[in-house]
């Protein structure tokens, strides 16, 4: 299950430790700050979203969960997916106006995208000479990036 690192609050340590804390449970306390409670259901989405490699659809979501034997609606899973992405644990991908795509965000801090228009095929790319431009844009600036999302529409030349 992915983790999330919490740095401790002591101000002591020289090189910061890392605490791991469970992807599940920053979703559990993200609910009960909400007056939500973390259902089975709710568990199960999660768990077969940590599954996913990369981009999916909500219908590709609720099929999946079926094959796995379990029962959840399609409102449920529509409802956690808002309450997934409004804790930042996912992102909703928009690049098509037909469908939309989400894709597991917590603990990502670079999203680059190649999306072919007449295609629908999507390609996550890692471009470490996009990074270093980003970071030299914000230390130029005395800024600190946290990240970035950039999205390529292409089509055959």
């Amino acid at each position: 299950m992915p983790l999330e690192p919490i740095k401790p609050a002591s101000s002591e340590q020289t090189e910061p430790m890392d605490i791991i804390e469970p992807l599940c449970a920053v979703f559990r306390r993200a609910l009960k700050a909400e007056g939500l409670k973390y259902t089975p259901e709710r568990a199960r989405i999660l768990d077969t979203i940590i599954e996913f490699d990369g981009l999916f659809e909500a219908e590709q979501l609720l099929e999946s969960l079926k094959e796995k034997g379990h029962q959840v609606s399609k409102a449920t899973v529509y409802r956690t997916l808002k309450l997934l992405e409004s804790c930042s644990i996912i992102q909703h991908v928009l690049f098509d106006r037909e469908q939309s795509h989400y894709q597991l965000a917590f603990g990502k801090q670079d999203n680059t995208l190649l999306i072919h228009v007449e295609t629908g095929e999507v390609q996550t790319l890692e471009l470490p000479e996009l990074i270093a431009l980003r970071d030299q844009i914000c230390k130029a600036r005395g800024l600190k990036a946290q990240g970035h999302k950039l999205q390529i529409f292409v089509t055959d030349a």
